[in-house]
């Protein structure tokens, strides 16, 4: 094996480890019984020079927590776009499925232009305080897209088959399913079922990403990826180059056949597009073709005209100001009650990348990305919906993993006493009010040390016309922290009848 097929297969060595390094980082993301977890897919979003200039942008505040992605910055200042040939976990993925694409080949098809578009209004929006990045970063789709769709239908089809098989089948392979489930559940598996809104959506733009590789090979990598284009700007004056910078004339294998089409029309290569997969080294039939440092010297022009810098520039000032003027954004929304820990409103929605890594460790799977409720741009920030389950007294996982800070790091005794929400009762449904029917269900599972909920002793007349003594429930307002347990658990059918809001503008009913 000569150096050069040696540098190709050290590359692919390098995106397997790096792959199978994410894949375990994201099933260890969860909640497996303790109240810590050491190793998180966090650790990738930390190496996100796009999240962490993004989230910096939007809270105008420097954060030592994404100083790997600095790391991330000099490496490819030194080597180039690296990042994206030997480390993303997406453009892995993307190799690995291009593999399956029927008459895989290079099509000529480019619109490079895209991605630095979509970075400009990622970036100009931040500053505006309004975060777009959710929607456009490769880790951000994947992550989101794993948590919310691909791990449920995993969990479901191998439990329900499994649970088939174990029933119907016959006797003999009770012996040969059960250890062969025990292993895949607890390799594969999350540790507990989650169900989630927005699963189609979040399903189908990872789908999307995978299908445009049958238009081209790394389509989404070349032409729409920002934290790509980013990576590009940088990697122009790194000191690993190409020898020589263009494509031999009588030749051009390596125009003809590069992933990236990091070749221009006059057969130059623009160093910003090429990730250094080193395909090239293995096509040069002179063997002609080598990497190695020098100082960077010509370089083609860059794929993004002047008028196209203006527009996205337009296009950054133009989404947030749409975003001020939507009366969704200005609207008091009770029901959208965030997590422990986080950021006032605003610095949140700048802070929050969309990630979902809150919501896959969520214990009770009470938070969810919001739908509509704030505008399309605070689409899949997270909300705790109590009626599908409740905050954990005792837990602190959402603010442990969250990579951007929005979610600031609880110890326990401040999460016992942070208010997210208040409880306040609907008298014309809860039982002993509407009914005169005796439950003490809420005050039974009230967390807090001191209940939030008490009762005072009545008498009422039931619904056969008899007096009765009867205990009514009334929220001591100081204690509540809004964890929602009671409203969760309310034996009350449908809407229950104790509800938890995001602030206190609902008058609480203490006696």
């Amino acid at each position: 094996m000569n150096y050069r097929t040696s540098f190709r297969q050290l590359r692919k060595i390098s995106q397997l480890v790096c792959l199978l390094f994410f894949l375990f980082l994201f099933r260890r993301t969860e909640y497996t019984g303790q109240d810590t977890v050491s190793w998180t897919v966090t650790f990738f979003f930390q190496l996100d020079p796009l999240a962490a200039l993004s989230t910096m942008l939007g809270i105008f505040q420097w954060s030592t927590f994404f100083l790997p992605a600095a790391v991330i910055i000099l490496i490819t200042l030194v080597f180039g776009r690296i990042f994206c040939g030997w480390i993303c976990p997406m453009g892995t993925l993307l190799d690995i499925f291009h593999r399956f694409v029927p008459n895989a080949g290079t099509r000529q098809i480019n619109f490079r232009y895209l991605k630095y578009i979509i970075l400009m209004t990622v970036l100009i929006s931040s500053v505006c305080k309004v975060q777009w990045i959710g929607f456009v970063d490769p880790f951000c789709l994947l992550v989101r897209g794993m948590t919310f769709a691909v791990d449920p239908l995993m969990h479901t089809v191998v439990s329900n088959t499994f649970g088939t098989v174990y029933i119907h089948g016959p006797a003999w392979l009770s012996g040969i399913i059960e250890p062969l489930y025990d292993f895949i559940k607890t390799v594969f598996l999350p540790f507990s079922s989650a169900y989630y809104h927005l699963v189609y959506f979040s399903f189908l733009i990872l789908v999307i990403v995978f299908l445009l590789e049958f238009f081209s090979q790394r389509f989404w990598c070349r032409n729409l990826c920002p934290l790509g284009a980013m990576l590009a700007l940088v990697s122009r004056v790194s000191f690993f180059n190409r020898v020589p910078v263009f494509s031999c004339r009588y030749c051009e294998k390596c125009m003809t056949a590069c992933r990236m089409e990091a070749f221009n029309a006059k057969a130059v290569m623009m160093k910003e597009e090429c990730n250094l997969c080193m395909d090239c080294l293995s096509y040069c039939p002179d063997a002609t073709t080598s990497f190695r440092f020098s100082v960077p010297g010509d370089r083609a022009e860059i794929d993004f005209s002047r008028r196209q810098f203006l527009a996205s520039g337009l296009l950054g000032i133009t989404l947030p100001a749409l975003a001020y003027t939507d009366v969704s954004g200005k609207q008091n929304h009770p029901d959208v009650i965030r997590p422990p820990g986080a950021l006032e409103e605003n610095d949140f929605m700048a802070a929050c990348i969309r990630c979902g890594a809150c919501m896959k460790v969520c214990i009770k799977n009470g938070l969810q990305p919001l739908i509509l409720e704030k505008g399309v741009e605070g689409m899949f920030t997270p909300r705790l919906v109590p009626r599908v389950g409740y905050c954990e007294y005792n837990c602190t996982l959402c603010s442990q993993v969250c990579p951007s800070g929005a979610l600031e790091k609880l110890s326990h005794e401040e999460k016992h006493s942070f208010v997210i929400g208040k409880a306040y009762f609907d008298k014309n449904r809860c039982l002993p009010y509407a009914a005169a029917t005796p439950c003490m269900v809420c005050e039974e599972h009230c967390p807090t040390g001191e209940k939030a909920i008490l009762f005072k002793q009545i008498s009422a007349v039931d619904r056969q016309g008899n007096t009765i003594e009867l205990k009514q429930p009334y929220i001591m307002e100081e204690r509540c922290i809004g964890c929602g347990i009671c409203e969760h658990n309310c034996p009350v059918e449908g809407t229950a009848a104790i509800r938890v809001v995001a602030n206190s503008s609902v008058e609480v009913d203490r006696y």
